[in-house]
């Protein structure tokens, strides 16, 4: 490794391989009560939990360090009408026809149409930004890298703390998604809207289809050499 300025470890914690299979374990279960929905209350949420759960999101590794990404937290009731008119009239040129026969098959299954209410009703959407140029310093103009894979570790990141806060989440990716960037007022030169997430607290009739609930064998997905 080449020489480089550093600091100790010194918040890394260990435990006993029990333990560790434990917590695994633990976090398994936890895992497995994630769920995709699309039926939201629109009971509050408050503000200072988005902004714990994006602060996770922010810890994620990044290429060079540069984290290459931007939230913007939504509540506002007007701009979610904006963002559910603009997503509205895209998702319903792709159900009628944009899409291709196939893609729409593979849908069926999941009960998806044009109707995106939940867009208006969720508490929060955060609308999640890639930057082609950045850096760890605000000035910093460089190039950034590996900007993709990073922007989705960071997404995971933030739908697993927002479910480890006790919310639902939606992954939401209409194309194009332009409409985030003007209704947002990002930068355009530089910035690309990666995904729109919902987040909020279930219906009290939400549902899970199950075709979701479908998970390909472990030994189907997973190989130790």
């Amino acid at each position: 490794m080449q020489n480089h300025k550093s600091v100790p470890l010194n918040d890394f914690i260990e435990y006993s391989q029990q333990d560790m299979l434990k917590r695994a374990e633990e976090n398994l279960s936890e895992y497995q009560r994630r769920h995709t929905i699309r039926s939201f209350s629109d009971r509050p949420v408050p503000e200072e939990v988005i902004a714990a759960c994006i602060k996770a999101a922010a810890s994620a590794p990044s290429g060079a360090n540069h984290q290459p990404w931007h939230f913007v937290a939504i509540h506002s009731a007007d701009v979610k009408k904006k963002i559910r008119d603009a997503a509205e009239d895209l998702e319903r040129s792709f159900y009628q026809g944009r899409a291709g026969d196939e893609w729409l098959d593979a849908l069926k299954p999941l009960g998806t149409d044009a109707e995106k209410p939940y867009l208006e009703h969720a508490p929060w959407l955060i609308a999640i930004f890639s930057q082609k140029k950045g850096g760890i310093h605000s000035e910093d103009k460089n190039a950034n890298y590996y900007v993709h894979e990073s922007v989705g570790i960071a997404t995971g990141f933030l739908i697993q703390a927002l479910h480890h806060a006790g919310l639902a989440t939606l992954t939401h990716t209409p194309k194009p998604m332009s409409f985030l960037t003007d209704i947002c007022g990002r930068d355009k030169d530089n910035e690309r809207p990666y995904m729109l997430l919902i987040a909020g607290y279930p219906s009290e009739d939400a549902t899970v289809p199950e075709h979701a609930l479908v998970k390909k064998p472990f030994e189907e997905i997973a190989t130790f050499l």
